[in-house]
C-alpha cells in the first residue's frame, strides 16, 4: 500500500524497520579512512503520518538524553534524506531501540545517521531510484563530518573510505572489503564518555612527514591483514598520528592500549575513544587474559565482525 503526497514522492503507508551495526573507525593507523562493522545493532521503526509533527519514543542506551523533536539525529537524517529525494512528509512516527553505547567510539551517531537515511529511502516507493548507496554515503558523510563510521554502518564488513572533490563539493565515498573469517573483535568499554568533537580538538594541526609515512604503510598493511593475513594484525595496527595525542581525554584507555600492545596484542583506540578495540584470532584463554589485564574499569564485549550493514525491512 502507498499514498501520493503533494511532493514528487510516493510514501509507503506501512512502517519500515532498519537495523544498523555498531562500528569502529581508524583501527589504529587508518585515521578517517578505515572502518569496521560490529554485530551490535540499533533498531529503528518509522512510519509516515498524515498529521504534522513527530511522534518519537526511544528506549535503551542514551534514551534519557535523546531529543524527542526535530533535533533527534535519526529524524534530522530522515528529513535530510527526504529533502534529497525531493519530498517532505507531514509527520513521522519513530520508535528506537538503542544498544550501541553513546560517546564511546562505537559509531552511535553514525548508526543514527545511516539508520535515518535508510528509513527515509525505505519509506519511499522505489526509493533506490531516488537515493543510491553512493548518495547515502555522501549524505551521511556530510552529516557526520567523516566517512569511516557511516560507510561501515551502511555496507558492513570492513570499509575503506575517502573524500573526493566533485565540482567543489567534498563528497564521501567508500568501498567494502571482506574480513578474514578467523578475525574476531573484543571491545573494552569504559564507564567514561568522550565526544568526537572534544577528541578531535586534542589533535595537533600538523604531524611530521615521518609519522605520516609510517601510518601510510601500516594502513596498507592493515588492509592486507584484515582480508588475508591476520597474523599481521599487530604490526598493521600501529599508529603514530592520533591516539597518543588524545591521552588528555582518555588517559586510562591509552595506558591500557599501550600495555596490551607491549604484550603483542593488536589493540587500538576505537574511533574517537575511549573504548579499546582488540582484533585477534586467539583462543578463550588468551581472550580471558586480555580481559583480566583491563581490570574493573572496562566492560568487555565479544563481538562478531558484521558482514551485514544496515538492513531494511517492511513491518
Amino acid at each position: 500500500m502507498s499514498r501520493r503526497t503533494k511532493d514528487r514522492l510516493t510514501y509507503k503507508a506501512t512502517p519500515v524497520q532498519v537495523s544498523v551495526p555498531a562500528s569502529s573507525a581508524n583501527l589504529g593507523p587508518g585515521f578517517d579512512a578505515l572502518g569496521l562493522a560490529l554485530d551490535l545493532r540499533d533498531v529503528y521503526v518509522a512510519q509516515i503520518l498524515d498529521d504534522e509533527g513527530f511522534d518519537i519514543d526511544v528506549t535503551g542506551e542514551g534514551a534519557d538524553d535523546i531529543p524527542r523533536d526535530g533535533k533527534n539525529l535519526v529524524i534530522k537524517s530522515m528529513m535530510r534524506g527526504f529533502e534529497f529525494m525531493g519530498g517532505k512528509p507531514r509527520g513521522i512516527a519513530l520508535r528506537a531501540l538503542n544498544t550501541i553505547p553513546h560517546g564511546r567510539g562505537l559509531g552511535s551517531s553514525a548508526g543514527a545517521i545511516v539508520g535515518g537515511l535508510s528509513l527515509a529511502r525505505g519509506l519511499v516507493l522505489s526509493g533506490q531510484q531516488f537515493m543510491s548507496d553512493n548518495d547515502l554515503i555522501a549524505l551521511a558523510t556530510d552529516l557526520e563530518g567523516h566517512p569511516d563510521n557511516v560507510s561501515a554502518a551502511l555496507l558492513g564488513g570492513a570499509t575503506i573510505a575517502w573524500v573526493e572533490d566533485r565540482m567543489g563539493v567534498a563528497t564521501g565515498c567508500a568501498t567494502k572489503i571482506t574480513v578474514h573469517p578467523d578475525i574476531r573483535a573484543l571491545v573494552l568499554v569504559p564507564t567514561s564518555h568522550l565526544s568526537t568533537a572534544k577528541a578531535r580538538r586534542l589533535l595537533p594541526e600538523t604531524i611530521s612527514h615521518h609519522a605520516a609515512s609510517i601510518n601510510v604503510g601500516r594502513s596498507a598493511l592493515l588492509v592486507h591483514a584484515l582480508t588475508s593475513h591476520p597474523e599481521l594484525l599487530f604490526p598493521a595496527t600501529e599508529d603514530h598520528i592520533h591516539q597518543e595525542f588524545r591521552r588528555e581525554g582518555m588517559a586510562r584507555s591509552v595506558d591500557l592500549m599501550k600495555k596490551l600492545r607491549a604484550a603483542g596484542v593488536a589493540a587500538t583506540i576505537s574511533g574517537a575513544g575511549p573504548t579499546i578495540l582488540v582484533l585477534h584470532t586467539g583462543n578463550q584463554q588468551e581472550r580471558d587474559e586480555i580481559v583480566k589485564s583491563a581490570g574493573e574499569h572496562f566492560t568487555p564485549f565479544d563481538l562478531d565482525i558484521s558482514s551485514r550493514g544496515a538492513e531494511v525491512a517492511s513491518v
